[in-house]
């Protein structure tokens, strides 16, 4: 799965802030090997990346 973006504005709309995150400096598979899982749906919105595997409709929602 793929890292999809969101624009702050749409992360706003979608209280994505209360979702698990790490800044967009930290390592995208290290995250997923050691705290999320491999199947982990994961939404970048400004300098974070958000786990929203809670709310599938977030990560559908964004854009690549």
């Amino acid at each position: 799965m793929r890292v999809k973006r969101m624009t702050i504005e749409e992360g706003k709309r979608w209280n994505i802030d209360r979702y698990p995150n790490f800044h967009r400096s930290g390592s995208i598979i290290g995250m997923k090997r050691l705290y999320y899982g491999e199947h982990a749906l994961l939404v970048r919105c400004g300098n974070y990346i958000y786990n929203v595997t809670a709310n599938p409709k977030i990560y559908h929602r964004a854009h690549l």
